[in-house]
């Protein structure tokens, strides 16, 4: 996963907050979404800006839907204005 010029620092803070939650490593979140953990850390980070079908993983292995991760990253992303 390469380094964006289009960060998503909101969708970062949406899947480290869900993740945080169900109390998964990044490295077990990473494995059940077929990512490695550093690829999920560049994303909570914001440093990196993943493919739909990457977040539609991360939103299966979090048991959420595309919808309600969406949700909470624009939450955030208002918060950040």
């Amino acid at each position: 996963m390469r380094h964006s010029d289009r960060p998503q620092p909101a969708l970062g803070k949406a899947i480290r907050q869900l993740r945080e939650r169900r109390g998964l490593t990044q490295e077990a979140l990473g494995k059940e979404a077929g990512i490695t953990g550093r690829s999920l850390s560049l994303i909570e980070r914001g440093h990196a800006n993943p493919k739909w079908a990457t977040v539609n993983d991360v939103a299966d292995a979090l048991d959420v839907s595309m919808g309600q991760l969406a949700k909470l990253a624009d939450k955030f992303a208002a918060d950040e204005k």
